[in-house]
């Protein structure tokens, strides 16, 4: 095999071949911890929303508007 104008052996695929893989796997373990991230941001945020609510409830002011919209058929 040909590669801008140098022949490969086949210890050179086979290292390109692993290269490959690894760069393969550290995009997919990137993209695992990154929604692994938001998931934790949004739960957390919708914790800290219903906190808010609960607290406001126990002070007896009206709840602050959830900034998503109805997130329910109660609402």
């Amino acid at each position: 095999m040909t590669l801008f104008g140098r022949t490969l052996g086949a210890e050179e695929i086979s290292a390109l071949v692993f290269m490959l893989m690894a760069l393969v796997l550290w995009t997919m373990s990137l993209r695992g911890e990154m929604r692994w991230t938001r998931w934790f941001r949004n739960w957390e945020a919708d914790r800290k929303a219903r906190r808010d609510a609960e607290l406001a409830s126990e002070r007896g002011e009206s709840p602050p508007p959830s900034p998503q919209g109805p997130r329910g058929p109660w609402s």
